[in-house]
């Protein structure tokens, strides 16, 4: 069945509500383990058609956020999901506490128990005005975004659409792009700021209800992280301070010399290469075509999955008008269906986006006949092993997208996805220092952001642009507004990603199938017992990232880059 066939029909909430109870009630009064799991199975039906609508709501409404009928369906969601929470919750205080959690351990795994125990320290019915407060906030800071309009080029551009010409070749171009995309920033930058205030009080609010100091707990409670702590992220990001900052520093340097510059500045850091970027030699059409016959040669699995999404109308890639900035992989359940969306917009980055997302939509597509939506997905972190690796496992198919381009392509993605990591720890140390400080002023915001670009990010210099000198820059970020905490998720995964690069290296054949039986794995385990699933080592552990980018600088030194 076609994506466009897929039945939407609003959940009714009182109807939903019942029936969540009268099974949630068999579940509590069950006498036997037979008679609980069969009501678990029947929440579980439950939770699969009310997460199936919110899906389909979420890409329609994504795909054009201009659709007054799906925009209003949104708003039903962001109202409504906080007591679909209150539901789960109430079913995971039963799980906990059934006289059968033994045996339902040993059928279903430990994992679903970790998962319950974690999610009722992030819910109490006190918080439910907080947390649609919250959604709203969330979706008024998406549509903003997709609302942009960016006079540009004799044209009205959109946030995606203006991309290309930040990586123009003439440096003027580059420059005035630039400045035309962070003007619309900066007329907004009012709203921005009075968005993310509110919600950094509405979050510090729902901590406090909850029992905790501030939202940092909870952000790391909602991430369902049970087997690493604040310290340890820490920790990880004083090892990429260390290891990872200087190198990309010289990188950029090396940059600068390859484009003919004396300095490397802002508007230049999009522009890898005197020649140009390297670009995709075909229109989106041609790059899935492409993608067809890659995923067809890299595995029988692969083979499989990109036929299913090709066949039923799964991907939506092109940006236009109204569309939701971004990218993002979902999993509509009751269809068994991954869907990737995306903005292309002719730049490497449309492959980069193919690639990464693919990788989320063949592991729950692998993990798809999980019974508990639990173990669909794993946690975030998890997650974008998945997505990050697959980019490198496609890297022998680049030629075909690439063309004479290749190495060119290879290597800046190898440089790209280094040079991510101190920004992606920026992000996660500045979202600490806010919620630990919830009082302060947006000005104060945006010095501490600042200051995470001088340790951080040493080489990044705005020159003029004085919005940006201010600390703004954070503002761009969709994850700092409808996923706090969702970021140093990447930058765990890239450095397993590396890993399986290393390993892809020696021996394809073991180190596909430890990602393959790491993508059936789904979310049955933690992300720790994942990682040493697959083989890999834990980024927490002292030498790990040391080690990595000591391989990663070889690979890059032998290349000489001048030539492209």
């Amino acid at each position: 069945m076609k994506f466009s066939e897929f039945e939407y029909k609003r959940p009714e909430i009182e109807g939903f509500k019942q029936d969540f109870e009268i099974a949630l009630k068999n579940f509590e009064n069950g006498d036997s383990l037979e008679a609980q799991d069969e009501a678990l199975r029947e929440i579980s039906r439950l939770r699969e058609e009310f997460g199936t609508m919110w899906n389909i709501c979420l890409i329609r409404h994504t795909s054009n956020t201009k659709d007054e009928f799906y925009e209003a369906e949104n708003s039903f969601f962001d109202k409504n999901l906080p007591s679909y929470e209150a539901l789960n919750t109430r079913f995971y205080e039963a799980l906990t506490q059934s006289p059968f959690r033994k045996e339902l351990r040993e059928k279903w795994g430990k994992q679903l128990f970790v998962i319950a125990e974690l999610s009722l320290k992030k819910f109490k019915p006190t918080i439910l005005d907080d947390l649609k407060e919250e959604n709203l906030l969330s979706s008024a800071y998406t549509k903003l975004k997709a609302g942009a309009k960016i006079p540009f080029d004799g044209k009205e551009q959109t946030l995606a659409s203006i991309i290309p010409y930040e990586q123009n070749q003439d440096r003027t171009t580059r420059k005035n792009a630039t400045m035309a995309k962070w003007a619309f920033f900066e007329k907004n930058g009012g709203e921005f700021e009075s968005i993310f205030d509110k919600m950094v009080k509405v979050r510090h609010s729902i901590a406090q209800k909850l029992g905790y100091k501030n939202f940092v707990d909870v952000g790391y409670v909602r991430m369902l992280r049970s087997d690493y702590t604040p310290e340890m992220v820490a920790n990880f990001r004083n090892q990429i301070l260390e290891h990872v900052v200087p190198m990309v520093s010289e990188l950029m340097a090396k940059q600068a010399k390859r484009i003919g510059l004396d300095k490397l500045m802002f508007w230049d850091e999009s522009f890898k290469f005197a020649s140009g970027n390297a670009t995709p030699k075909g229109e989106p059409q041609w790059i899935v075509d492409q993608a067809k016959q890659m995923y067809k040669e890299l595995s029988k699995e692969t083979d499989d999955f990109f036929s299913f999404m090709l066949e039923n109308d799964l991907l939506d890639l092109v940006a236009k008008k109204g569309k939701a900035t971004g990218g993002y992989c979902t999993y509509i359940s009751k269809y068994k269906s991954p869907f990737i969306f995306s903005n292309f917009n002719g730049t490497s980055g449309d492959i980069d986006v193919l690639t990464h997302e693919a990788g989320h939509a063949f592991q729950v597509f692998s993990s798809r006949d999980y019974k508990i939506e639990e173990y669909n997905w794993p946690t975030f972190e998890a997650c974008e092993i998945h997505s990050m690796s697959m980019e490198f496992f496609t890297w022998p198919w680049m030629q075909l997208f690439f063309k004479e381009d290749t190495d060119k392509y290879k290597f800046a993605h190898m440089a790209g996805s280094l040079k991510f990591l101190p920004y992606g720890v920026a992000v996660d140390e500045f979202q600490h220092r806010i919620y630990e400080n919830p009082n302060m002023t947006p000005a104060e915001r945006n010095a501490v952001w600042k200051e995470m670009e001088e340790k951080y990010l040493p080489h990044r210099d705005f020159g003029d642009m004085e919005f940006l000198t201010k600390g703004t820059f954070w503002q761009r970020q969709n994850h700092i507004f409808g996923d706090p905490f969702y970021y140093i998720d990447y930058t765990l995964a890239q450095i397993c990603a590396f890993q399986f690069w290393q390993k892809d290296q020696k021996d394809h054949d073991s180190a596909w199938a430890d990602y393959v039986r790491l993508c059936k794995a789904g979310g049955s385990m933690s992300f720790l017992d994942l990682v040493k699933y697959a083989n890999l080592q834990s980024p927490f552990e002292d030498g790990c990232v040391e080690s990595i980018v000591k391989d990663i600088k070889q690979w890059l030194d032998n290349i000489d880059d001048s030539e492209f």
